[in-house]
């Protein structure tokens, strides 16, 4: 008898996910899932409030196993040295990406006509090949085992451009280098999907809409009201701004067994963003 309990095919007990980019603001929300439904933890970040953070989440889930790696992504030898002595995982979300200056957010010198080698190299690291490190390293060990899943986090302007009208007169900035990474993520789960679905590994990505943390900012460096998050909740289909719980679900379907024939899928959540 085909066993259709919610609860059963979306339930994470027995597994071990890891997580890249554990301390950020959607990070720490897929975390949270991740334990409320049965997971153990691997967790990396650069933040040393990672490590209070994961103590609460022991103090609420002390039946689960949470391990937290702190560490510099950009450290590619140190990267790729800690990952080789993280233990089986049976599920890996690939997540991490830096959002400032540095890449280009939220400073006219991230514009298309300004960003430079720095900022588009940064973001191309964190958009692609971070995930296809991980990917190398922990996929390459699900294929041995014959089973895993990876979980790309993409997002929207992976899939369409972002409008120069929402950006216009505010402190706000998207920058290229994100959108061709999160693009370039894209199609790094397809092609894994292709080469790693014969050995029992699935891939898939997650595509967040605005899911902003501006949100409780509302204002511009000079403390006026700053229109961009107006033009953001009005370009959604749903007219709001995404709560990140919002993304659980999603999130949970391409974790587990709910989604055991699904690869090389990207599943939009954007509040109908990319569909006008």
């Amino acid at each position: 008898m085909v066993n259709n309990l919610a609860s059963d095919i979306f339930s994470l007990a027995h597994k071990t996910t890891l997580v890249t980019g554990a301390g950020g603001f959607l990070g720490r929300t897929f975390c949270e899932a991740l334990l409320a439904n049965g997971s153990d933890l691997v967790v990396l970040g650069r933040s040393d409030k990672l490590n209070a953070t994961a103590d609460e989440w022991r103090a609420r889930y002390s039946e689960r196993r949470i391990t937290v790696k702190l560490l510099d992504m950009y450290d590619l030898t140190r990267l790729e040295s800690e990952l080789t002595t993280i233990g089986p995982i049976d599920i890996l979300i690939n997540n991490a990406h830096e959002l400032g200056p540095a890449t280009g957010f939220n400073t006219t010198e991230g514009s298309l006509d300004k960003a430079d080698f720095e900022q588009w190299s940064r973001n191309l690291m964190a958009g692609a090949y971070w995930p296809a490190l991980a990917s190398r390293v922990i996929g390459g060990a699900m294929c041995q085992r014959g089973k895993g899943n990876i979980i790309n986090i993409s997002s929207m302007y992976g899939i369409v451009a972002p409008s120069p009208m929402l950006y216009e007169g505010t402190s706000f900035l998207n920058p290229p280098g994100y959108s061709a990474a999160k693009a370039a993520m894209l199609a790094l789960t397809r092609y894994t999907a292709s080469f790693w679905g014969r050995k029992g590994v699935r891939c898939n990505a997650l595509v967040p809409g605005p899911f902003s943390n501006t949100e409780d900012a509302g204002a511009n460096s000079v403390g006026k009201a700053d229109p961009f998050l107006d033009r953001l909740r009005d370009r959604t289909c749903l007219g709001r701004i995404g709560s990140p719980s919002e993304l659980v679900g999603a999130l949970l379907f391409l974790a587990s067994d709910a989604s055991s024939y699904m690869t090389g899928q990207a599943l939009v959540v954007d509040g109908g963003w990319t569909t006008t």
